[in-house]
């Protein structure tokens, strides 16, 4: 291991091995497993069947350091059978065949196969049509591990011989356990302030791996106490040089960027700007399209704030225009009026509502002809037809406003009821001149 000085060459003393810390760390056994208390506290179904070695071919579904791999490696050591690693990225079908042909030897001897494949999303079709066979008749025992939504990146054929275990990223506690255990377990020569552990912890976002591998880092790069014996202490500034800015985990077509819109979607037909603005801002720093965001905020003016406020949709368009000609970072602004406006602003998905109840009726009535009144009349031979004979121009009446059949007077009474004003926000105002002009009583 590189040495920066005579006293800091001591500093791994404890474990003079090449490996990284994070490899150091990994557990050895489910009590030595930190997080994922949902499906491997004691009872829970999936510890019960690693324990009693009645484990089936499992898919292990989470963030990146979220301990998949050590998972997987507990369940192969606990379950007593031969473990095979292998990484989807450039492993081939050829690999698949020898690996169970190998298992079959191996069966026969009495011994079970654990098959990992980390990556396991990036298999193709062929690949995983190779590896179903021997999944079915039980020749491998399969672990996949992904960090995208396997109902959409794996075979069906393939998810539904396996079961499926989403991992969450680590809680803030289980981080700093672990954080504290390597100080005791291998960096025996380093403490830090535990503000400094706590921002590793912050800017890890429950990545394991992440954390560990900034505090590593910091014990390397920190210079010795003087007079210590080659003791390191970890500061604040020394902890955040090690780490740097968060990295924001955002796949622009999967689970992050779809979970991320639905949150922010739902917060703005939720009244509620400030978790529409972070989520926006989420999706900003993460590199997101702001077009993207743009039309979504000019769909929801539309959908969910609709008649109840319809300058919410000016504000919208205006915040798209400034998307397109000025640009990132200033037309972070206007994206952020457009969501307090959308989210402040009275709710009312009327439009949404008139427009879904118009396609229904014409997909499910039978087509309506146009009444003559209301036909064409702009040739000259239209009059022969009968087109536009007792159309009253309605700027010829009072208030420019006059009652006739615009729809044929047989029109089902469903389709003169499309539109149902919600009485919220300035949609009341539209009501009652509604009402007014049909006659309503009162």
């Amino acid at each position: 291991m590189p040495k920066k000085s005579s006293d800091q060459g001591e500093l791994f003393a404890a474990d003079t091995s090449h490996q990284p810390l994070a490899h150091k760390m990994r557990p050895a056994s489910l009590d030595d497993y930190i997080g994922q208390e949902h499906i491997l506290a004691k009872g829970k179904m999936l510890r019960r069947a690693i324990e009693a070695d009645m484990i089936p071919s499992v898919i292990l579904y989470g963030t990146p350091g979220s301990g998949k791999t050590s998972l997987a490696r507990i369940i192969a050591t606990t379950t007593k059978s031969r473990f095979i690693e292998i990484n989807a990225t450039d492993a081939s079908v050829s690999d698949i065949r020898k690996n169970a042909e190998d298992a079959k030897e191996a069966l026969k001897m009495g011994a079970k196969t654990t098959l990992f494949i980390d990556e396991i999303h990036r298999f193709n079709k062929g690949q995983q049509d190779a590896l179903l066979p021997h999944v079915e008749n039980g020749t491998l025992r399969l672990i996949g591990a992904t960090t995208q939504n396997p109902y959409f990146a794996i075979n069906g054929p393939l998810v539904s011989r396996s079961q499926i275990y989403q991992l969450q990223p680590l809680e803030p506690h289980h981080i700093k356990t672990l954080l504290e255990r390597a100080l005791e377990r291998h960096l025996t020569k380093v403490t830090a302030e535990s503000t400094a552990l706590d921002l590793l912890v912050a800017r890890s976002d429950g990545d394991a791996r992440r954390a560990l591998n900034a505090l590593e880092l910091a014990a390397k790069t920190t210079e010795p106490l003087p007079g210590t014996g080659g003791k390191v202490h970890i500061t604040d500034a020394d902890a955040a040089e090690s780490i740097q800015s968060k990295t924001i985990l955002y796949d622009q077509n999967g689970d992050a960027h779809y979970d991320t819109t639905s949150a922010f979607c739902k917060s703005l037909r939720g009244s509620d700007p400030n978790a529409a603005l972070y989520w926006m801002a989420k999706m900003l720093e993460a590199g997101e399209e702001p077009r993207y965001i743009a039309r979504r905020l000019v769909i929801h003016a539309a959908e969910d704030v609709g008649m109840a406020d319809p300058s919410a949709i000016l504000t919208a368009t205006a915040a798209q225009s400034a998307v397109e000609t000025i640009g990132l970072p200033e037309a972070k602004i206007p994206l952020a009026m457009a969501v307090i406006h959308i989210c402040l602003a009275p709710k009312s998905n009327s439009a949404c509502a008139g427009i879904a109840a118009a396609t229904r009726a014409v997909k499910e009535y039978p087509l309506l002809e146009v009444p003559p009144a209301m036909r064409d009349t702009h040739y000259a031979s239209a009059g022969e037809l009968g087109n536009g004979v007792g159309y009253k121009f309605p700027h010829d009446f009072y208030q420019g406003f006059v009652k006739q059949n615009y729809l044929p007077a047989d029109a089902p009474d469903e389709l003169k009821n499309l539109y149902r004003p919600s009485g919220i926000g300035k949609e009341l105002i539209l009501w009652e001149r509604l009402k007014a002009l049909r006659g309503d009583p009162e």
